[in-house]
This record gives C-alpha cells, sequence and structure tokens, in this order.
C-alpha cells in the first residue's frame, strides 16, 4: 500500500505547486540573488495567486538575469520598456517599475548592513519563528514581524512590500515555518 504524504492543502494538486511546497516554502533562504528574486516574485503576486507567478518564473529569472540586484538596478527606461512586452512575466507597469527602484534600494541594504541577507533575518532575531498551526484558517496573514518589516522597507522606499506582502515573503525564505503540523515538512525545517 502507498504510503501518504500529508501536505498543507494550499499546494493542492498542482505538481507545479506541490513541489514548491515540498522543496522550497519555508526553507531558510539566505543568499542575496535569491532574496531579491522572492521579494520581487512576491510582489508581482499581488491580487494574483501564486500559482500564476510560479508558472512564470523561470521567465522572470530570465527577464530579470538572474535576479542579480547590481545588474537590476542598471535597467534602464529601455529596459523596464522591453519588459513591459515581455509576455512570459507580468506586465505591471508598476510592479516593473518598483522591482527595478527595489534593486537600487538593496545594494542600499547592502552597503549599510553588509548583505540584504543580515537585515532581513534580523527582524526574526537570525532564526526562523516556528508557528504551530493545525489548520490554514490558523495562518496568520500578517505578524508583528512582518509588520515591522514593511514599515522599514517602505521607510526606506520600497514599493509592493505591505504587511501581507512581506509575511508571504517571510514564509517562502523560510523566516517564518508556517508549514501545518499535520505536514511532513513542519518537523523537518529548522
Amino acid at each position: 500500500m502507498p504510503r501518504i504524504i500529508k501536505r498543507c492543502s494550499w499546494a493542492g494538486d498542482d505538481p507545479l505547486m506541490i513541489a514548491y511546497h515540498d522543496r522550497e516554502w519555508g526553507v531558510p533562504v539566505h543568499d542575496d540573488s535569491r532574496l531579491f528574486e522572492f521579494l520581487i516574485l512576491e510582489g508581482a503576486q499581488a491580487g494574483l495567486s501564486w500559482s500564476t507567478v510560479l508558472k512564470k518564473r523561470e521567465n522572470y529569472r530570465k527577464a530579470f538575469r538572474g535576479f542579480d540586484p547590481a545588474v537590476v538596478a542598471r535597467f534602464t527606461v529601455r529596459d523596464a520598456e522591453r519588459l513591459l512586452k515581455n509576455e512570459g512575466i507580468i506586465r505591471n507597469r508598476l510592479k516593473i517599475r518598483s522591482a527595478i527602484m527595489n534593486a537600487k534600494l538593496v545594494l542600499d541594504i547592502q552597503r549599510e548592513f553588509g548583505s540584504f541577507d543580515a537585515y532581513l533575518w534580523r527582524f526574526v532575531g537570525g532564526k526562523p519563528l516556528r508557528h504551530q498551526c493545525r489548520r490554514l484558517a490558523e495562518v496568520p496573514a500578517t505578524t508583528a514581524e512582518a509588520d515591522a518589516l514593511s514599515k522599514d522597507l517602505k521607510k526606506r522606499g520600497f514599493r509592493f512590500v505591505g504587511p501581507t506582502i512581506c509575511y508571504a515573503f517571510m514564509q517562502a525564505i523560510g523566516m517564518v515555518n508556517d508549514h501545518l503540523t499535520s505536514c511532513f515538512r513542519h518537523r523537518t525545517m529548522r
């Protein structure tokens, strides 16, 4: 008899969502380019489903040159116009402009804190917060830590970084373990 794997219900039955849930979501990330990638993708998701963003992720990686903030920060108006014509990504002028501006601001943070990683992880004391949610309805949409991160990012000029986006970002990069207690990933995340 095949073993049934219990996972968070939001992963559904979409193989892409299942792979993301099983291999990435909630795994602590400390690489600045990957952190920038998740920040941009979470902002791009605003008003859309994560599944939509995941399906376009490889196109985003190409369009945003591997999410190297130093490269994206040098994007010009011409680059922004090129991105607006790219059918492989979400073509929203405000989201594209904010991604380019946010890249410049990530560079400022790197100069100030040594890395984007060092800046972000201080909001959770350097280690993941572990919640003990049994049902999806118990998972918060935001927390005091996400609110603080959002407020600080906005103060620095970042866009598409409201508290809910920041909390989803924190979940994605492993600053928070919100896998349900019944999910096989909950126990494995440290």
